[in-house]
């Protein structure tokens, strides 16, 4: 299997569980990755300070880059990021990526991955949705994006909040191509 060099980004939008749950699988598969970079917008950061009652954001041993520094190597396609997972993905930053909009390097990284055509992970937290989510997640979806909305499955009978969210972390790193146990329908 080859190595992956990725991005994560982490926006304002409700589930910081989800972020949290993603840096620690990915943590987990550290052996399948070169490297992974990681970018918060400040909304995030206070996201999960008010759901998850911690920074522990600031604990995970990738790399981290700034909103605004657009010298990270993920911001260039001479780079080589093959994959980019936006976790939770605001409604805003989908707009902007949906319009090319590269007002941060969130949404410049977002820019690189589609125009390398390399694989874009948006999973979009927030309902319900307007005509202008649904035309801008087709948009991205057009570009070569992939929109996973952030919508728990139930046929694993999870028990907890946690359980709950990791169903959809797991199609997060399935989608991204990485190798890891998780509940598969019709297997025992």
């Amino acid at each position: 299997m080859k190595k992956k060099k990725v991005v994560i980004a982490v926006t304002g939008a409700s589930g910081a569980i989800y972020a949290r749950i993603l840096l620690d699988k990915l943590s987990a598969l550290s052996e399948q990755t070169i490297e992974i970079g990681l970018v918060m917008s400040d909304n995030a950061k206070q996201v999960w300070k008010y759901e998850l009652g911690d920074e522990s954001y600031s604990n995970y041993l990738f790399k981290k880059y700034d909103k605004s520094d657009f010298s990270a190597p993920f911001a260039s396609g001479s780079a080589g990021y093959d994959t980019m997972i936006i976790c939770p993905c605001s409604m805003g930053t989908l707009a902007r990526i949906a319009a090319g909009i590269s007002n941060d390097l969130i949404t410049r990284a977002a820019d690189v991955i589609l125009k390398e055509r390399k694989k874009l992970i948006l999973a979009v937290r927030d309902t319900p949705l307007n005509l202008i989510h649904i035309n801008n997640m087709k948009a991205v979806t057009e570009a070569g994006g992939i929109i996973c909305p952030a919508v728990p499955s139930f046929y694993s009978k999870p028990k907890t909040i946690e359980e709950l969210a990791t169903t959809v972390v797991d199609r997060i790193i399935d989608l991204a191509g990485f190798e890891s146990e998780s509940y598969r329908w019709g297997e025992s």
